[in-house]
Parts: structure tokens; C-alpha cells; sequence
């Protein structure tokens, strides 16, 4: 597990404002009714016609192969072939959307073998900054910093599916979205005769924002897609509540605050009726929106960077309205009902102050009440993203366990 190796310092201080970011975003949710002036910023068309959102969607059942093809191979991921699906999801609203998930396939493998579903963190408005995109791009701000951890799994002959978890709008901050994305993935894969992974087991695993989507799924597996044979989940620094982050913003300038917006921009896409955000955005709010709508990290990050929602927005009055209460509730994980039958593993830092630690207790501790085998684990860190490399050895191990068929520890 020597492998696992810390990402440089300037991811790490993103993936800080970004977690800090999240608690920021919603503070343009809107308070009360107004009078629509300002459309959500479209998304700009896929040149690649694989993306396209193909018109009898409707007909098609979720994880449906929509499209299927060979990829180049990848440098970082040596020994594997590398395959993208093109397959029928749902949006946050029941709307049939279609998604992509890239499938990394050992050229070692047992028949047969595991499929883990890693979601990979996405900070992005542009679907150009999704993995499928961002594998082939040279630039080193958009790699895929989980390679070293990937290659362990690919190494152990597990195949690595990593869905485009923030849909084709790019909807950063929808959960939900992604929870749904990540099963229908699954079940794309599933459905590819060539990847041969029909009859074998299947894991995923996720951290802070993909760690949200891939808790998000767990918990909806049972009703969603319960044919599937998730025999585990890893899922480390999860934004449990969206609410209770955002109530705990401040409104002062912000050095994330591209992300904030980011956040917020993405929900609106979801929810556009419900949640309209650029309706509260004045003169140098759109401009703001209009530079960061099909942006990456870094573009959205100098955007943002020393600004404040209040600079930028028309009301003050933030997260009254039952609307947005709505919204916040249907992407908070503590908040949906559902509880996973597959067991899962938790890993967070205590003192972690960008996500609501409080409400990951909760959550567990509703999950070990239901009779869910759940297995937390605290390592004490600086920062957000050092847990999420201290645990990533265990995380592998604990899926590693599942696969082979071993009982799931609990410590509920």
C-alpha cells in the first residue's frame, strides 16, 4: 500500500476550499418567490457526439447501454484497457438523463472479478473537467490524483469504473445526482459482454465529494437498484447535511468563493425551478456566473477568489425559503431515510471543521440502529484532504476483504 502517496501541495489547498466552499455556496440560495429575470447559464454542447443526450431516453430503463468503445490506453494506468460507456440515468428531478462512466480493465484478472466503482472528486461547472475528459488532457491541474491508489486496486485485478458522477450538465453539489449516476454506471458496466463482469462482485468508494456520491448510492442501492451485488462501500470525509453547512457560512470574502458559486450554479441546474439562483445574482454576480459556467477548478478558483455572496447577490436573506430547505434536504445524506444493506465503511477526521462531523455520527448511528454493519474510523489529521490519503490503505483493504468474502466487521 506504499503506493498511496500524498497529492502535491497545491491539490491539497483545493480540496480545503473546496470543502470550505460547499459551506459557503449556499448562501445564494434564494429566500423567497421573485420575478424570474436571468436564465441558468447553459452548459456549452459536447463537440463528441458520445455525449449527446439521445431523444427517445424515455424508453430506455436505467443503466441501459446507450454507446460503448475503446479508448486509447492510458500512461498512468499501464497493463489496463481502458473502455467509456455511454448509458440511461436519472436526473435529480426523475428526468431520464444519459451519463458516461469510464472502465479501466486489468490485463490480469480472475473471471468473473471484482468491479469497484470509484467516484472520483469533481470541483467543476464544465463537463470537459469530468474523468472521462480530464484522463486524456495533459494538464496536470485536471490529472487524476487518485492514480497511485487506483493502480493498487487494478493490480489486485479488480476492474475500476469511474463515472462522470456530476451528470451531463456538470451539476457540482447534487448528490442525489450522483448517488444514481454511480448505480445506473454499475449497471452499464454490467451490461458490456465484453468487460465479462455480469457475475461478479461489486464494491465503490469515494471521498469528500465523491465520497458523497458514493454514500449517496449505498443508501439508495436498496431501492434504486437493488439487484446489484454492492458487497461493500468505502466512503471517507462525507458532507452528510448540506443544511447544516450551510448554516454555518459566513459572508465575508472568501478565497473560494468561485467554488462557492460553483456549488450553488450546479444545484440550479438540477433544480431550476426551485432553486433559481441566477434570478438573485446582480450585474456583477451574472458576469461572475458567466465566467465560471463551463470552468474547471483553477478557472472557477481565480474567478471567485476574495469575493462574497454579498457582493454579488441581491438578497441577504439566506436558506428560509421551503424551497431551498427542499433542495439542501433531498442532496443531504442524513436526511434520506434510506439505510444500505451493504456494509460500509467510514473513515473522517474528528476535528475535521469543513464537514458537519456531528452529522456523520448521526447518520451511522441511525445506519447501526436499522442493523446495518457499518465500520467507522477516526484519523486524526491537519486537513481534509491528509485524511483522505491516511485512509485510503484501509479503504482498499476493507474492500479487499468484501471481495474475498469475508465477514464485514462492525463497530457500531
Amino acid at each position: 500500500m506504499s503506493s498511496v502517496q500524498m497529492p502535491p501541495p497545491l491539490r491539497a489547498r483545493s480540496a480545503g476550499r473546496l470543502a470550505r466552499a460547499v459551506v459557503v455556496a449556499l448562501g445564494l440560495l434564494v429566500a423567497a418567490p421573485v420575478t424570474a429575470t436571468a436564465a441558468p447559464a447553459p452548459v456549452s454542447a459536447d463537440p463528441d457526439p458520445f455525449y449527446g443526450q439521445p431523444a427517445d431516453l424515455g424508453e430506455r430503463a436505467p443503466g441501459d447501454v446507450l454507446a460503448a468503445r475503446r479508448m486509447p490506453p492510458l500512461p498512468q494506468f499501464p497493463g489496463t484497457t481502458v473502455w467509456q460507456i455511454h448509458f440511461r440515468s436519472t436526473g435529480s428531478e426523475g428526468r431520464p438523463i444519459a451519463a458516461v462512466s469510464t472502465i479501466l480493465v486489468p490485463d490480469v484478472r480472475p473471471p468473473s472479478g471484482p468491479l469497484l466503482s470509484y467516484q472520483h472528486i469533481i470541483n467543476a461547472l464544465g463537463p470537459r473537467c469530468a474523468p472521462s475528459r480530464t484522463l486524456y488532457t495533459n494538464d496536470p491541474d485536471l490529472a487524476i490524483r487518485e492514480a497511485p491508489a487506483l493502480n493498487v486496486a487494478l493490480s489486485r485485478g479488480w476492474t475500476v469504473a469511474l463515472p462522470d458522477h456530476l451528470g451531463p450538465e456538470s451539476a457540482y453539489g447534487a448528490a442525489r445526482l450522483g448517488g444514481q449516476i454511480t448505480l445506473d454506471g454499475i449497471r452499464a458496466a454490467q451490461r458490456v459482454p465484453e468487460l465479462g463482469l455480469a457475475a461478479g462482485p461489486v464494491g465503490m468508494a469515494g471521498y469528500s465529494g465523491g465520497g458523497m456520491a458514493t454514500a449517496f448510492a449505498a443508501a439508495l442501492a436498496p431501492s434504486y437498484a437493488p439487484e446489484l451485488n454492492i458487497v461493500g462501500a468505502a466512503a471517507g470525509g462525507v458532507p452528510m447535511n448540506l443544511g447544516k453547512m450551510a448554516r454555518g457560512l459566513g459572508t465575508a470574502p472568501h478565497p473560494a468563493f468561485g467554488l462557492a458559486l460553483a456549488a450553488a450554479l450546479g444545484l440550479e441546474r438540477e433544480y431550476p425551478d426551485r432553486l433559481p439562483v441566477s434570478d438573485q445574482l446582480n450585474a456583477q454576480g451574472l458576469a461572475m456566473r458567466d465566467a465560471v459556467t463551463d470552468a474547471c477548478t483553477n478557472g472557477i478558483l481565480i474567478a471567485g477568489a476574495g469575493h462574497s455572496a454579498s457582493e454579488i447577490a441581491t438578497t441577504t436573506d439566506l436558506l428560509s425559503s421551503p424551497s431551498a430547505q427542499d433542495v439542501l434536504s433531498d442532496n443531504s445524506i442524513e436526511d434520506y431515510p434510506g439505510v444500505p444493506t451493504a456494509p460500509l465503511f467510514e473513515w473522517h477526521s474528528p476535528t475535521d471543521v469543513l464537514i458537519p462531523v456531528d452529522s456523520i455520527d448521526a447518520t451511522l448511528q441511525r445506519y447501526c440502529r436499522a442493523g446495518a454493519k457499518v465500520e467507522s474510523e477516526l484519523f486524526p489529521s491537519p486537513d481534509h484532504l491528509t485524511t483522505a490519503v491516511l485512509g485510503a490503505p484501509r479503504a482498499l483493504d476493507y474492500l479487499d476483504a468484501r471481495f474475498r468474502g469475508e465477514p464485514a466487521p462492525s463497530n457500531c
